[in-house]
């Protein structure tokens, strides 16, 4: 079976917005009142999008929050699945 690589939000926001908008990390970190450093930590997959940054695309770059919020929490549950490995298969399941 083929595992597929997980992307990173940051990947999505860089490849899908930023390149093809030609917007700067920089300038978007202006137009959204953060520093820039928190816009490129994202893009190198260091950094996860919090609610707050997701607000902060959303009004930047003409998506809702739930897109950004979606992503990180699709990113960080298939980075826990991976890391568990077959462990939630042999947990006893306790209710209905």
């Amino acid at each position: 079976m083929t595992v597929l690589p997980n992307i990173h939000p940051g990947e999505i926001l860089l490849e899908e917005f930023l390149e093809p908008m030609g917007i700067s990390q920089n300038a978007l970190a202006r137009a959204t009142g953060v520093p820039p450093r928190r816009i490129n930590e994202i893009v190198l997959g260091k950094r996860g999008i919090t609610a707050d940054t997701a607000v902060r695309l959303a009004a930047a770059l003409g998506t809702t929050e739930r897109f950004w919020l979606g992503l990180q929490a699709d990113y960080e549950l298939e980075q826990a699945h991976r890391a568990l490995g077959g462990l939630p298969s042999r947990i006893k399941r306790l209710a209905a």
